[in-house]
């Protein structure tokens, strides 16, 4: 089954990933991550895709209402951790897609959520 594994970060996080000192270190835990799946084989077939995502205050939120388009600087949400990236796996089952996202480098700073994806 797929799962999306959406990785919240914190403020901190997204702040390491522009700071050239602590960067590297950064890149190199999803680099072990992304490894680490494919070396179990959630890889070759498994790994979807993902990608990390720039940081809350570049996004533009987007609503519908009444007919009219709003639009907004920033984030959908104004809260502690905001959504920095995903991982698209292929495992068995929830509990598979909960233990990869323990072991997600983000999970000890920020959160991971999983959610099903839908079948195509």
């Amino acid at each position: 089954m797929q799962y999306a594994l959406l990785v919240y970060e914190t403020e901190a996080d997204f702040a390491t990933r522009d700071d050239v000192s602590r960067s590297t270190a950064y890149r190199a835990a999803h680099l072990e991550f992304l490894n680490s799946l494919k070396a179990a084989n959630v890889a070759i077939q498994s790994v979807v895709g993902g990608a990390g995502l720039r940081a809350p205050h570049t996004a533009t939120t987007v609503r519908k209402r009444g007919g009219s388009r709003q639009v907004v600087d920033g984030p959908y949400s104004d809260i502690k951790e905001q959504l920095g990236g995903f991982y698209l796996i292929n495992v068995a089952d929830l509990n598979a897609a909960l233990d990869w996202a323990e072991r997600c480098p983000t999970a000890s700073t920020g959160a991971v959520e999983v959610r099903p994806i839908n079948p195509a």
